[in-house]
C-alpha cells in the first residue's frame, strides 16, 4: 500500500508539470537550444517563459529538445514532456536537483518545496545519461529517453525506508 501511495503522489507531481501544453511562445523558440532551463509561470492563464541558469532555484524545467518544422512529437519512451509551443515547440523535462523537494503550484505548475509540504516528491537520485528505472530499486522512476535522464522519486513527507 505504501508503494502504490508513493507511486500516485510522484504520478501526479509529474502529471501537473507533463499536463500542461503552453502555447505563444513567440522568439523564445528561436534562442532555446537543448539543456537550456527556464521558469515557467503563468501555466494557466497567460504562460511566460523566462530563461534561467539551470542552477537557479526558480528553474522548473530543462529543454529536452527543439522539434524542428517538421517533427510533431517529443520523444517517446518514457514520462511525457511537457511542450511550449509558437514558431517551435520545445520538449520540455522537469530540472529536478537531487535531494530536493517538488510539489504543485499554480503559478508555474510545479516548484521546489519543503520536504514536510504534503503530497511532496523528494528526489532520491538523478541518473544522468541512463533510462534504467530499475535502478531506483524501491523508489518510483520517472524516465525521459531524450536527453537520457532517470528520477528515483519518493514521497517527502515521509522518511524513506
Amino acid at each position: 500500500m505504501k508503494k502504490v501511495g508513493l507511486g500516485i503522489a510522484a504520478v501526479v507531481a509529474l502529471l501537473l508539470l507533463g499536463g500542461f501544453v503552453l502555447h505563444q511562445l513567440g522568439d523564445v523558440a528561436k534562442t532555446a537550444r537543448a539543456g537550456d532551463c527556464a521558469r515557467i509561470s503563468g501555466a494557466l492563464d497567460s504562460p511566460r517563459y523566462q530563461a534561467l541558469d539551470c542552477g537557479s532555484e526558480q528553474a522548473n524545467v530543462k529543454v529536452a529538445k527543439v522539434l524542428q518544422w517538421n517533427e510533431s512529437k517529443c520523444p517517446s519512451g518514457g514520462m511525457d514532456y511537457s511542450t511550449y509551443t509558437g514558431d517551435s515547440t520545445l520538449c520540455l523535462m522537469p530540472n529536478f536537483v537531487q535531494g530536493s523537494c517538488y510539489g504543485q503550484d499554480a503559478e508555474a505548475g510545479i516548484a521546489k518545496v519543503d520536504c514536510a509540504t504534503k503530497d511532496a516528491v523528494k528526489v532520491d537520485k538523478v541518473l544522468t545519461g541512463s533510462t534504467d528505472g530499475a535502478a531506483c530499486g524501491d523508489s518510483r522512476a520517472a524516465v525521459f529517453p531524450e536527453p537520457a535522464v532517470t528520477f528515483c522519486l519518493h514521497r517527502g513527507d515521509q522518511r524513506k525506508q
